[in-house]
């Protein structure tokens, strides 16, 4: 099991301790770069001020810094061509070799340089300067004072991830962009979109529109609350808006379990389940339950251009049971030779990730399926279960590219504090801000059998605790800072006292956006937001 680095030092004497540098004497940037270089210079900016995109391609980000500008600073700056004054330059690098996602970055007295051989790049340079400007003071005149930086940075990991579900709780278009914002604030760069399980189905299939009309009704709190999911049209809006930030969004279709609002649409295709959880699974012995499937995931492929779907595959057992017993299924096992359930199980996600491939996409799978045999080059496993580090050991040994979210301290449902009551532990144990920040990757980097095998990091926001958009922010900020920073920051000295002072100007960013976040310095500012029956009370007084 992964050992959680829980460092001596406290809170206290981490705010308190003497001798200790200013947040002002560190890059305010998060993640942090790889080097950066503070200097005398500064740069006064103001909405005169030209942004000039040296390049065709970085006319995109040109225009994104404008926007974002215009949104956060009411600064009204123009694209004109090059000038020789000062201005904000965006141009390729002269480097020979630069890695994707690769810039640099600076700040003196002649304004702003951008510099990157493509428009990952660019645009990580952009967000890195609005994480300068946003810090900035203004003067009196309203202008804003830049100091100034020469920064080179570049990504770890290929895969930064943060996985929303939304089947337990819809939240909507609106806070749906808000958190690709801050994604995108954050370079994080995958978003995968848990869009249907028990409580509930959120996508729209044209084909089978009972999936959305009635099997969008409800959620985790009220299994009578209207039926809420995205259209088609709403999702490729949520598509474009992504990856205009550079943001893939991967759809979860999940099967065989965790089938329980799918069934309520169309119960035909049901393999039964337990009180627990009705309806669970979906039938594999029916020749047409993979039909009905295979069709579902032609619509959610050419929704979603990231060319993956996450098929879940994950807790099958949880319902299962009548599987042993149903006249199809056994009918499937001596037709096919399958042993017990679990042969089955394999059976059916085999079909249903050759269903994928001949779409031309990849499947994307939780660790349970790590000995179900899928090919290699075209899966990749997202090891969740820290408790089973034979299970990861497996994955990497037997060549398949892997995701890291283990539950510790990677899944954003579980309480951040010792005093917080409304969520998971594990053992006593939660996943407080430094065990996000110490988590590394390069751990395991010696079990695989390649550099690349282990594509990056990702955090999971399950929603069974989280009923209000308040809650939700409360659980992500500020650990997305720290997720950030340990999946872009890999293999680089880490060090948590310096992480917090630059953490203090992104809370005073939240302050200002109004995101109700969860203050490490003064835990008792913006207390828990607490289950109250079905509902949901702002504060826990109590604490």
């Amino acid at each position: 099991m992964m050992k959680l680095k829980i460092k001596a030092w406290s809170f206290a004497l981490l705010i308190m301790g003497s001798g200790m540098a200013s947040a002002q004497d560190y890059c305010p940037v998060i993640p942090a770069p790889v080097t950066a270089a503070k200097t005398d210079a500064r740069f006064v900016l103001n909405s005169n001020t030209p942004i000039i995109a040296g390049d065709v391609v970085f006319k995109p980000i040109a225009q994104y810094l404008q926007e974002e500008l215009l949104k956060t600073q009411q600064m009204t700056l123009s694209m004109q061509p090059a000038t020789g004054g000062p201005a904000i330059r965006f141009v390729l690098s002269s480097k020979k070799k630069m890695p994707a996602g690769a810039y640099s970055l600076e700040i003196n007295r002649d304004g702003v340089t951008i510099a990157a051989k493509e428009s990952t790049g660019a645009f990580y340079a952009a967000v890195s300067l609005l994480q300068v400007i946003r810090q900035s003071k203004r003067t009196k005149a309203g202008l804003l004072t830049l100091t100034g930086w020469k920064i080179e940075d570049e990504p770890g990991y290929g895969w930064r991830g943060f996985m929303l579900d939304e089947s337990r709780h819809f939240f909507g278009m609106e806070k749906l962009k808000s958190i690709l914002d801050w994604m995108a604030f954050y370079k994080l760069n995958k978003l995968h979109w848990h869009l249907t399980d028990e409580p509930a189905w959120r996508i729209e299939i044209k084909r089978y529109p009972k999936l959305a009309l009635v099997g969008g009704i409800g959620n985790y709190v009220d299994e009578f609350a209207p039926a809420q999911y995205y259209t088609q049209e709403q999702i490729k809006e949520v598509v474009a808006y992504a990856a205009a930030r550079f943001i893939t969004v991967i759809p979860e279709i999940d099967m065989p379990g965790h089938a329980t609002a799918a069934n309520k649409a169309y119960p035909e295709f049901s393999g039964g389940g337990t009180p627990g959880h009705p309806e669970f699974t979906f039938n594999p012995g029916k020749e047409a339950t993979y039909t009905y499937l295979s069709n579902i995931l032609k619509e959610t492929n050419v929704l979603f251009p990231s060319a993956m779907v996450h098929l879940g595959g994950d807790e099958v057992s949880y319902g299962n049971q009548k599987w042993a017993v149903d006249p199809e299924i056994l009918s499937l096992m001596k037709d096919k030779n399958l042993a017990g359930t679990k042969e089955v199980e394999t059976y059916f996600m085999k079909r249903m990730a050759d269903s994928l491939f001949r779409m031309n996409a990849k499947l994307l799978v939780w660790d349970e399926m790590t000995d179900a045999g899928l090919p290699k080059d075209k899966t990749i496993i997202f090891w969740w279960r820290q408790d089973k580090p034979e299970v990861l050991k497996s994955a990497l040994n037997k060549g398949y590219e892997t995701v890291l979210c283990p539950r510790l301290p990677l899944y954003f449902d579980f309480v951040q504090d010792s005093t917080h009551r409304y969520g998971r532990k594990w053992n006593k144990t939660y996943n407080a801000l430094e065990n996000v920040y110490a988590f590394s990757g390069e751990d395991y980097q010696s079990q695989a059998l390649h550099k690349n095998q282990i594509l990056g990091i990702q955090a999971n926001l399950w929603t069974e605790t989280v009923q209000t958009e308040q809650r939700l922010d409360y659980l992500l900020f500020p650990r997305i800072t720290a997720l950030a920073e340990a999946a872009w920051s890999v293999g680089r000295k880490k060090d948590f006292p310096q992480f917090m002072e630059r953490l203090k100007g992104h809370l005073a960013l939240y302050e200002a956006d109004g995101i109700y976040y969860y203050d490490p310095f003064q835990s008792r500012k913006y207390p828990e937001p607490v289950k109250v029956g079905k509902g949901v009370k702002r504060f826990n007084t109590e604490l």
